[in-house]
């Protein structure tokens, strides 16, 4: 087939865009390379079945040039970030619905499949656990600017099943804390990376709040996997947790990472107020219900969490030797 993936030179992009080649498929990538990086398109670049296009999906001629002919659409160009959504949350609403609304016009106009990459962010704060795809959303105060990123994804979703009743084949993917390669660590989250870069430099880990938050990390490739599957025609018109069902706390997380880079780096907790500034809020767990993707999907994650941090501290390594 013909498949666009908005966003492929990102970190899931990249993957998923490699993972598609290998299926067979013509891709396409449209990105503007805000976050992603030419050369996480290396591998990807022998394949002769791939077109990289560089521009933005707020461009609406630029969009309309890339889905030209396309069967299927990955959307996973996003503004994200948990620090873009405290300091920027007009760059994180625009960057988000405008683009996704394009997406969804252009693809409803040409008959063309979607995948929407959305996130766990968006069931919130919610206790109920773990999280089913039809669960409560439960946010903060629209003043909290935290949870703009969980309301433009949320919004986004609603423009995805609102297409869907007017007949457009679409489908969501709520990813769970994709970890692995190529995933960079920086101010705007990410914390795997993160941790394995200040282990690797024998520098501190820095655990935000008191690190009793609860979270369940997925391998890159499960992420992929299940993104992938999820183009089949069953899977239109739903929601799916794409995630591991086993949890873990930052705290825990930091040991693990130090033990598997054989690092002696400290252990240190960094208030809310001083990584992020006043008034920042979390959700003290996220753990999903993949039922629905089991059954409908067929998807099981493969990879477990040592071995994939092991595969990704050994990535960062390599990095680091290749400056």
């Amino acid at each position: 087939m013909n498949i666009l993936v908005t966003g492929g030179a990102g970190f899931i992009g990249s993957h998923l865009v490699l993972r598609l080649l290998e299926l067979g498929h013509r891709v396409t990538i449209l990105d503007d390379l805000s976050t992603g990086r030419q050369e996480y398109l290396n591998e990807a670049a022998k394949h002769d079945r791939l077109t990289v296009l560089h521009g933005s999906v707020t461009d609406p001629l630029a969009l309309r040039s890339a889905m030209e002919n396309c069967d299927v659409v990955y959307h996973l160009a996003a503004v994200l970030g948990v620090k873009n959504t405290v300091e920027n949350p007009l760059k994180v609403i625009e960057g988000n619905i405008d683009g996704t609304r394009g997406v969804l016009e252009l693809a409803y106009e040409q008959g063309t499949k979607v995948v929407f990459a959305s996130t766990s962010e968006v069931y919130g704060k919610n206790s109920q656990l773990p999280f089913r795809e039809d669960s409560d959303r439960v946010l903060g105060a629209p003043s909290i600017h935290r949870w703009c990123y969980a309301t433009a994804k949320a919004i986004d979703e609603h423009l995805c099943f609102a297409y869907a009743e007017k007949g457009l084949p679409v489908t969501v993917v709520r990813y769970f804390n994709a970890y692995g390669p190529r995933q960079v660590s920086s101010q705007y989250g990410s914390v795997i990376p993160r941790f394995i870069r200040a282990a690797l430099h024998g520098e501190p880990l820095e655990v935000h709040g008191d690190g009793t938050q609860i979270r369940c990390f997925t391998f890159i490739s499960d992420t992929v996997a299940g993104t992938v599957a999820a183009m089949a025609p069953q899977a239109n018109g739903l929601a799916f947790n794409i995630g591991s069902e086993k949890p873990i706390t930052i705290n825990e997380l930091a040991v693990k990472v130090r033990e598997l880079a054989g690092s002696e780096s400290p252990i240190v907790q960094v208030p809310y107020e001083k990584a992020y500034g006043p008034g920042y809020e979390d959700m003290p767990a996220r753990i999903p219900d993949i039922s629905r993707a089991k059954a409908i999907l067929q998807y099981k994650p493969m990879v477990s969490l040592d071995e994939g941090l092991r595969i990704s501290i050994e990535w960062f390594r390599q990095q680091m030797k290749d400056g």
